[in-house]
């Protein structure tokens, strides 16, 4: 009796085990290919309409460092950064040259499926916004001209293909130089 008193101990202790294992930590409920990063199998994804966000101001931008693009600086703008609750970050990029030329960009980024879609292109004259027609959501690939935006997506916004919950962890991860859930999770001063 004693023995399958042990045994049953023993199997129970392994379930909790196992159980505890099958959990992370973005919780229970975490699956990281359903569309938004968690289940929920009432509701479908569904595309939530851009907000357009105030023009970035200099004193906004947070930089981010893109290794194989030396001669471009990259930022974010801290009051663009939107996670949307349909697994979409939405936040303003802009990129500099090093002969002081800008790109403004608008951007959704997809997290669960790595896809992006750039919503307006910034008038740096005017500075307004210029809205893309037709835009699409494009699968973000490994090539150096798309560098930036897979940077942002794994190192700082989408950390193992989950978006960030909020603005302020958004700025955390671009203070830091990553995001402490990143794949990489590499600084770049380690």
């Amino acid at each position: 009796m004693r023995g399958w008193a042990a045994l049953l101990a023993a199997l129970l202790t392994g379930s909790a085990f196992g159980q505890a294992s099958s959990t992370n930590q973005f919780g229970p409920n975490y699956d990281p290919k359903a569309s938004t990063g968690f289940v929920d199998s009432k509701q479908e994804w569904e595309e939530v309409e851009a907000k357009m966000p105030a023009y970035p101001k200099p004193e906004n931008l947070l930089g981010f460092e893109v290794v194989a693009m030396r001669n471009f600086r990259f930022f974010v703008d801290s009051e663009s950064i939107d996670p949307a609750k349909n697994g979409v970050v939405f936040y303003t990029m802009v990129a500099r040259s090093g002969s002081g030329a800008e790109t403004v960009m608008h951007i959704g980024l997809r997290c669960a499926t790595g896809e992006q879609r750039i919503y307006a292109n910034g008038r740096t004259t005017e500075k307004t916004w210029s809205v893309v027609r037709d835009s699409k959501w494009k699968l973000i690939e490994p090539k150096s001209v798309t560098l930036q935006y897979m940077t942002i997506q794994r190192d700082f916004f989408c950390p193992g293909a989950v978006p960030i919950r909020s603005r302020a962890e958004g700025i955390d991860a671009l203070k830091r130089g990553y995001h402490p859930h990143a794949i990489s999770n590499q600084s770049p001063t380690r």
